[in-house]
């Protein structure tokens, strides 16, 4: 039986790209190469010539079936050897010989067989216990990256999680103010609506009453007036003796009827239409408006560190045990902190916050731009109240300013001109100014809020509203 050859990867590799052969093709000269590979070769050669002898050659480029069958058997079995682990096994799958070194350049393991090979033509090697060793710290250390960015992603996909169900539960809190805030609103023009007709059917009743009476008394007057009328005319054709005998009496009846006065209109009979329907909805909504608090300053749940508990109305906070919270991009984590839900980037505006006898507090303005995690960074400017004595700070560039009061506040007014660049604080009670802090304004600016002392709440008060009809 006839032994079968080995051949090894060099047998089937191009003289020109060194790789194994595709579509190879022959020449007259016995030497075959990729097709593509001596299409390119011609392709900067005036003369054809064969790459490895120079013999001249005409065009006519026969396709090597024998040698591409071999090629694509080889492949495949080079394929097979690998996926059966020969590899794994320390053998060569190519040459069968045992892998020493480690090509650094191909960052694979080889034989001294492919060492050798025109494939590793000028590549460094290096043995494969010594490559082992290098490469594990390496790929250690790349491992330690991954676990370290796996983590994070824990962490997020926790927030996430986090998150998705607090906003769940937002949701439903959300909707149930809502549903008895216009249940209140829906109760209160219900009550209007009852008020309203019931001052419709008074009038419709006192107005009633006086059309009865006047009805009355004119089918009275106009049953004494007929009667006499019918008396009078029955004198009057009578025979002339009974007709003079009553004459006296009949002219005193006539006497006594016409003194009655001729009956005049009803005054304002009518229901008063315009009255009742005339800017209706309007007058409604401005009682409504009487009833219904506006307030200027909204605080902003999702800002809120874990430690401040916010009214179901969202003007008033305060401190206690720490919640557990999502934390998003919005929350403060580090500086104890809420802020407004608007901010304010023009115009005037102003709010009064309710301090009572809060030991601890802090009130005033930040940029937008404020750093909302971690060490704080960013434009603020507040009137701190800590220890017994009043402060005024603004950051950049972190002044402080000792404060004098003649008595304490119970509230405090803040007033923010951003376009000429002002913030005053002052007592809303004795019109008092407490202290202003001018700066150049560039940022979108959050009423902010500081407290300290556990269980006391600061509140944000209502504004007054008023409507100016043009």
């Amino acid at each position: 039986m006839a032994s079968k050859v080995s051949f090894s990867e060099e047998d089937y590799s191009c003289p020109v790209c060194h790789d194994i052969f595709k579509d190879p093709v022959i020449l007259s000269c016995s030497h075959s190469f990729c097709k593509d590979c001596l299409q390119e070769w011609w392709r900067e050669k005036e003369i054809k010539e064969c790459p490895v002898c120079k013999k001249r050659h005409s065009m006519d480029r026969p396709i090597n079936l024998a040698l591409k069958n071999l090629c694509e058997t080889f492949v495949q079995e080079g394929q097979q050897r690998a996926s059966t682990g020969s590899e794994v096994e320390g053998i060569c799958g190519l040459h069968t010989e045992k892998l020493k070194l480690f090509c650094l350049e191909c960052h694979e393991a080889v034989c001294v067989v492919c060492r050798d090979s025109k494939k590793h033509a000028n590549h460094r090697f290096s043995p494969i216990d010594e490559a082992a060793v290098d490469h594990k710290e390496k790929v250690q250390k790349s491992l330690k990256t991954l676990q370290e960015k796996l983590e994070v992603f824990n962490e997020v996909k926790t927030n996430c999680d986090q998150t998705a169900e607090h906003l769940k539960v937002q949701a439903r809190h959300t909707e149930t103010q809502m549903k008895d805030q216009f249940k209140k609103m829906h109760q209160f023009l219900e009550d209007e609506e009852k008020n309203r007709i019931a001052e419709l059917r008074e009038e419709e009743q006192q107005k009633s009453l006086m059309m009865k009476e006047k009805i009355e008394g004119l089918n009275r007057d106009i049953s004494t007036v007929s009667n006499n009328i019918r008396a009078t005319e029955e004198q009057l054709k009578a025979e002339h003796v009974s007709f003079l005998q009553n004459y006296k009496t009949t002219m005193e009846r006539v006497q006594l009827t016409l003194p009655l006065p001729d009956p005049k209109p009803v005054s304002g009979p009518l229901i008063d239409v315009a009255k009742h329907l005339g800017n209706l909805a309007f007058r409604v909504w401005n009682k409504m408006k009487d009833i219904i608090p506006y307030n200027p300053v909204i605080l902003d749940p999702n800002t809120a560190h874990p430690l401040y508990t916010l009214s179901d109305d969202l003007t008033s906070v305060r401190v206690g045990e720490k919640q557990l919270l999502p934390d998003n991009t919005e929350r403060f984590d580090t500086r104890v902190i809420v802020v407004g839900s608007e901010g304010f980037n023009s115009g005037t505006h102003s709010w009064d916050v309710e301090v009572g006898d809060n030991t601890e507090w802090g009130l005033g303005v930040l940029a937008e731009s404020y750093q909302r995690k971690g060490h704080a960074r960013g434009q603020s400017m507040i009137i701190q109240f800590s220890k017994g004595k009043y402060t005024a700070r603004s950051r950049p560039p972190g002044s402080v300013t000792g404060l004098s009061l003649k008595q304490k506040p119970q509230r405090i007014r803040v007033q923010l001109d951003w376009n000429r660049g002002t913030l005053s604080f002052s007592d809303p009670d004795t019109n008092t100014h407490i202290h202003t802090i001018t700066r150049t304004f560039t940022e979108t600016l959050f009423p902010r809020i500081w407290i300290g002392q556990l269980n006391m709440p600061l509140r944000m008060l209502p504004g007054k509203v008023s409507v100016t009809v043009e």
